[in-house]
């Protein structure tokens, strides 16, 4: 494809200096081929016009940046005012507009994209559509999925993969928008049909400062028509944020607990097996019956019984469609055992997700509650004793472990989760003895350990939440990534604990 085919979008600077054909897209100077044109875009840490002569090195015939750069004068150089923006658009024109013709939902929001990226998969494919999906967990269509390296890829990534799902049949698109995203203008090329805003709360402020700005950049995706289209958003006004949304736009479908709410709660049952809820909509009263459980659960099935109605989704569709949504993986999922405990895996990383599903444990109102969490390093510190105020309200037993301490000390990190759990929960377990005192906390820096140490403590009628990590199989410790999986680790604490009550093992 021609240079100037591509560029025809993003530049206003008249004749390029050559027409050049171009073979493939990149941004990373590492993935330069013979026939490349490079955009060299600013990151947090690295500046891409500083990797240009590299990328020309590796056979980029052109570049497009936000200033000229020195290279050699038969290299053309395409200079533009934003280097994303204009990598979104050249990338939906290399690719051919892939999106164009699809449906498109999208999901924004702090906490519950993932599991209404599975809600609305399912009524999709209830409707006759063949949805793909791309989200934290992975990007997918039917049964092939191949896992994400991020929760919404960049521009140039993304329209590659809607390419390849659209040559496999895919006539709709539920994607997940992350705050990130929608600042580094990923999503430019997109027309939404409709769009979910869940919730707001703490997460990623070391990246947009303070909540305002994390608003702000949320709420682009619904402020911008001119880019994203002229939709209707549905919107969860359970939330202080989502409140203040809806009084911002024009005419949005509100769902929400409350009986000023389009699509409100009239009767709910939430056991460990599921919900079962009847909802009053615009369009009539709908029956919600899914194997999800939780408050917060039943604000995502809300946002997708909204998404649904705004479609113009038959309700029966939309009934059937949420029946069929299996569970989410890593998100409140239960992991087998004998000892008549419930022991359940989550990916609750923030004060406000963790306090979501302990509330949703509590309410089953086992014997005790036992907490493992920690959290990552390199992120935003200010959650980190939010998290340990919250585990430290909701458990009988906190267990302060690792997540990803990526390149920080786990030890520093465990110390400002330790600030917020012990304005709750002062006490520390004597000698790691969780009988020796009431309420309290231990603390196993290694997760492998934290976990054996959880699954001993486990009684008949117990609960144990594993939080932090949820679907992810890996551990980042400086800058290692490691294999680990909460749910594999469970298991072989309980092959491990019934070995040695069967005299199969001694006391380690």
């Amino acid at each position: 494809m021609k240079l100037s085919q591509i560029v025809a979008d993003v530049t206003s600077q008249g004749e390029l200096a050559a027409d050049v054909e171009i073979s493939h897209l990149a941004y990373d100077s590492r993935c330069v081929r013979p026939g490349t044109l490079f955009f060299a875009l600013r990151g947090v840490l690295v500046d891409g016009h500083d990797y240009a002569k590299s990328a020309v090195e590796r056979g980029a015939v052109a570049v497009v940046v936000e200033q000229p750069v020195d290279l050699p004068d038969e290299i053309v150089q395409v200079v533009v005012d934003d280097s994303r923006y204009a990598m979104a658009r050249c990338a939906a024109c290399f690719y051919d507009y892939p999106a164009q013709g699809m449906l498109i939902v999208g999901v924004t929001g702090t906490n519950g994209k993932t599991t209404m990226t599975y809600l609305l998969e399912s009524v999709l494919k209830q409707a006759g559509y063949t949805p793909a999906v791309v989200g934290t967990i992975s990007n997918r269509m039917g049964d092939d999925a191949v896992e994400a390296e991020h929760t919404t890829p960049e521009s140039l990534d993304l329209q590659r993969i809607l390419a390849e799902f659209k040559s496999q049949g895919a006539d709709a698109l539920v994607i997940e928008v992350s705050s990130h995203a929608l600042m580094q203008s990923r999503v430019v090329g997109l027309t939404f049909d409709v769009a979910v805003f869940t919730n707001l709360t703490p997460e990623h402020l070391d990246y947009h400062k303070n909540m305002e700005s994390y608003f702000a950049a949320k709420t682009r995706l619904f402020k911008e028509p001119q880019i994203y289209g002229d939709f209707t958003a549905v919107v969860n006004t359970d939330d202080p944020y989502g409140a203040k949304l809806v009084r911002e736009l024009n005419e949005p479908l509100s769902v929400g607990m409350h009986r000023g709410a389009d699509v409100r709660v009239c009767d709910v049952e939430q056991t460990m097996q599921g919900t079962v809820a009847t909802l009053e909509t615009p369009q009539g009263e709908i029956t919600v019956r899914s194997p999800l459980v939780g408050p917060f659960n039943l604000e995502n099935l809300l946002c997708a019984v909204g998404a649904g109605l705004v479609l113009d989704l038959p309700i029966t569709t939309i009934e059937q469609g949420l029946a069929a949504a299996n569970r989410v993986p890593g998100r409140l999922e239960p992991v087998d055992n004998t000892l008549g405990a419930l022991i359940v895996v989550d990916y609750a990383h923030t004060g406000d997700a963790l306090a979501k599903a302990l509330e949703a444990m509590a309410a089953l109102k086992p014997q005790r509650i036992i907490t493992v969490f920690g959290c990552g390093g390199d992120r935003d510190t200010l959650k980190r004793p939010a998290m340990g105020e919250v585990a430290g309200r909701y458990s009988d037993l906190s267990i302060v472990t690792s997540d990803n301490p990526r390149t920080e000390n786990p030890a520093k990190i465990i110390d400002d989760i330790k600030v917020g759990i012990e304005r709750i929960c002062p006490n520390l377990a004597v000698d790691g003895d969780p009988d020796s005192v009431g309420k309290c906390y231990v603390v196993i820096e290694d997760r492998h350990e934290a976990i054996v140490y959880a699954v001993n403590q486990l009684r008949a009628g117990d609960l144990l939440l594993i939080a932090g990590k949820g679907h992810e199989d890996y551990q980042v410790i400086g800058t290692q990534k490691i294999h680990f999986d909460d749910r594999e680790q469970v298991r072989l604490a309980l092959e491990q604990r019934a070995r040695r009550e069967d005299g199969h093992e001694s006391d380690q």
